[in-house]
């Protein structure tokens, strides 16, 4: 299994509210990293986080708008503690990132949109080639939903053969019952596999 070298972070964005900052206090507390916060004049926050076993360290700018905090981070970690930090916090507080996994050789792409990983991608040798793509089924199962075009076909389907059995009814000749037979034959294929 491939040993992954670094991990850089290119333009994650996160939005904190005053509650999730302090779960982000606590969740650096569970996975053991020092952290040191200082509040500027402005209400916006500096956080130095620090593991202290790797001798690796991370600066986080969360910067107040509207009472929010709002992060804007692009930084490369090597050390296991940092990186599943940077992962969690991305995750769980639904940010939005793209996270390069760098192995030697090749590097993995992930793609983050609120918390969630929507692309993954492989890099190797100037080649790029989709592993995973999140697709929007509930949206394209609702945009089917929508469509009633095979509803309306059905409808105008059903009243042709509806006018036709009354011509049926009406006709007298042998080969005009032939013609309109045929013609419901047609229908009827064409409802099935409508209906189907």
């Amino acid at each position: 299994m491939a040993e992954r070298v670094a991990t850089e972070y290119v333009n994650a964005t996160l939005k904190l509210t005053e509650a999730d900052m302090q779960a982000l206090f606590a969740l650096s507390d569970s996975l053991e990293l020092r952290h040191q916060v200082f509040v500027l004049d402005t209400g916006s926050h500096e956080w130095v986080l620090e593991d202290d076993s790797a001798g690796e360290s991370l600066r986080l700018s969360f910067e107040r708008e509207n009472g929010i905090y709002v992060c804007a981070l692009s930084c490369r970690v090597v050390k296991p503690r940092l990186t599943n930090f940077l992962r969690k916090l991305v995750s769980t507080f639904r940010g939005d990132a793209v996270v390069n996994r760098i192995y030697t050789g090749f590097t993995m792409v992930y793609h983050y949109r609120s918390g969630k990983v929507v692309r993954i991608a492989e890099c190797k040798g100037g080649e790029i080639r989709t592993v995973f793509e999140q697709r929007n089924s509930i949206g394209l199962m609702e945009e089917q939903f929508k469509l009633c075009d095979v509803e309306r076909e059905i409808g105008i389907a059903w009243q042709s053969v509806n006018e036709l059995l009354d011509l049926r009814n009406r006709a007298v000749a042998e080969a005009e019952i032939a013609e309109i037979d045929a013609r419901l034959k047609r229908h009827s294929q064409l409802l099935f596999a409508l209906e189907a």
